[in-house]
């Protein structure tokens, strides 16, 4: 059993996932939009209709969060990091142009954090020989231990995803979500438009 969980706790991939700014806010954020409600829901010392329009809101306010987040951080933020990396350090550093765009840079990192026999077994599976093919980082995936993972584009991606999370979550995401939580209610049947204002003074 130890040996198991020592096993998982180890896994290339789990170390990955745990190391990646995106899936640790979207993990979060996840859990706020479940935990949140549900202590507001457990709460014996607010009465039943303040329980109802709080959780709602705060699950669509969490839930709008999530929202803004993804649809944001990895195909902007990220994205544009990659190139912006490309362009600052570009010249030094030519391993940025080994690599087509970010996703193939992240395609090709997660590989390389795996153990080589496990490398080797996952790009056999993938029917397109042409994979990582360019620039030797086929070649070096299929032979090598430790393939370079060329940090400084990581940390390119990972700066970029950490400064998004700040923007998209502190600024965006509430002011978005101002905007379609009333509404939202008021469809609901939770909220009417004298309360808004109610609520506003």
């Amino acid at each position: 059993m130890i040996d198991r969980i020592a096993g998982a706790l180890s896994n290339s991939s789990l170390l990955n996932l745990t190391q990646n700014t995106t899936v640790s806010v979207g993990v979060e954020t996840t859990l706020k939009s479940i935990g949140r409600p549900g202590f507001i829901l457990i709460d014996k010392d607010i009465d039943l209709e303040t329980k109802k329009y709080a959780a709602t809101k705060e699950f669509f306010y969490q839930a709008t969060c999530l929202a803004v987040y993804m649809a944001l951080i990895p195909p902007i933020f990220k994205s544009g990091s990659f190139k912006l990396g490309k362009k600052i350090f570009g010249k030094e550093h030519p391993e940025f142009s080994k690599f087509k765009g970010m996703k193939e840079y992240l395609e090709y990192h997660r590989y390389a954090k795996k153990p080589l026999n496990d490398r080797k077994a996952s790009l056999k599976k993938i029917k397109s020989t042409e994979k990582f093919k360019h620039d030797g980082l086929r070649e070096a995936l299929l032979n090598e231990e430790n393939p370079n993972t060329y940090d400084l584009i990581k940390g390119c991606i990972e700066v970029g995803s950490f400064i998004g999370s700040i923007l998209g979550l502190a600024i965006l995401a509430p002011q978005i979500s101002h905007h379609l939580i009333h509404p939202i209610m008021r469809g609901l049947g939770l909220e009417k438009k004298e309360d808004k204002k109610i609520a506003k003074n």
